[in-house]
């Protein structure tokens, strides 16, 4: 048999075809991002790749190459042991690394020996990554999109998740960035992903979308916690998009950031020191005063605080300085935050 070739132009419209993209980067490289439903067979891990990179800059690319072969031959060995016997003869992989050389084009050798259908990725993840950076500069075109507004506290996020289940195109970012936007946004256990794994989760829910119905999608600063929004996409949003305004008893916004950060009960010390990159913004006295609040116990109290001296002005003047379609935003006045709310607040959404 002989070894197939897919570019990266073709691959990004043909990613279901494989029945399994094998990446052959180290742990590391597979972590900071990679293909949609890539497989991890690393045929060097982090210490190997770091070894052979060091002989390469250190003594010699021939002893490098040299160090390498024996590496990769032993882990080979055990992927195919490990990972092959249970593939049936039609199975067709489709195997990538960083640049398509040497990690990927030996263990495809492999597979294609065995007499899999393997295709390689030309120029490995980083034309892949080349293409995901030149389509987010013009896939957000492509779509209409709707802004779902509103102040801090009034459900937004939990709204967009209604929305999906009513059947709703959404596109959810602060998910992708595993981050709630604001500076309390960190998840609970979870930390943020790299951006280029961000960039390729945005890029892969676009092309999921249909272009002739509305993508659903809240109002986003530029950067989501330490994460930028695609400029393409952050700018069809702001300059184009229609918004829907959602408004919400502030009674009913503090209830549901209790829901939604209650957990920094248990977490006080990481909630102070959020806090403390406010002191700039809101002085020091005011933030002491939130900080001995949440030591006892005052939640409702520091989350109204904050809401109507903090987020609310701030929020408001970044939609009217930044979202066009503000001015004409079609208000949405929810009772609560309730899942009976969302659903029902979501079909009237739908079905206009």
């Amino acid at each position: 048999m002989s070894l197939k070739s897919i570019t990266a132009v073709d691959l990004t419209t043909t990613l279901g075809a494989f029945d399994t993209i094998i990446d052959a980067r180290s742990p590391a490289e597979y972590a900071d991002d990679h293909l949609p439903g890539a497989v991890n067979w690393p045929v060097l891990d982090n210490d190997e790749r770091r070894e052979v990179g060091t002989t390469d800059k250190q003594v010699s690319p021939f002893d490098a190459r040299k160090t390498g072969a024996g590496l990769v031959a032993r882990r080979i060995a055990d992927l195919l042991e490990r990972e092959v016997h249970d593939k049936p003869r039609e199975w067709q992989p489709l195997v990538y690394c960083w640049r398509g050389g040497k990690r990927s084009g030996t263990l495809a050798w492999f597979l294609d020996q065995i007499g899999f259908r393997t295709h390689v990725l030309q120029g490995g993840y980083k034309a892949f990554r080349e293409q995901v950076r030149e389509q987010l500069k013009t896939l957000p075109e492509r779509f209409a999109f709707t802004v779902i507004a509103g102040r801090t506290g009034s459900g937004k996020t939990r709204l967009l998740q209604a929305l999906a289940q009513e059947g709703a195109q959404v596109l959810d970012l602060e998910a992708a960035a595993m981050h709630r936007g604001s500076v309390l946004g960190g998840l609970e256990h979870d930390p943020q992903p790299t951006q280029k794994a961000f960039d390729t989760a945005v890029w892969r829910a676009l092309r999921g979308f249909d272009v002739t119905r509305p993508v659903f999608v809240e109002s986003e600063s530029r950067k989501i916690g330490a994460l930028a929004v695609p400029e393409a996409l952050l700018q069809r949003m702001r300059a184009d998009s229609p918004v829907v305004m959602v408004e919400m008893p502030d009674a009913a916004r503090v209830q549901l950031l209790l829901e939604e950060y209650g957990f920094f009960a248990q977490q006080l010390e990481r909630f102070c020191g959020h806090l403390d990159t406010l002191v700039e913004l809101r002085g020091k006295e005011t933030v002491a005063r939130w900080k001995a609040w949440a030591r006892e116990g005052r939640w409702p109290e520091v989350f109204e605080q904050m809401m109507r001296e903090h987020y609310d002005p701030l929020y408001l003047r970044s939609m009217q300085r930044n979202f066009a379609g503000v001015a004409q935003a079609r208000e949405l006045v929810l009772a609560d935050g309730s899942a009976t709310s969302m659903r029902d607040a979501a079909a009237a959404l739908v079905a206009s």
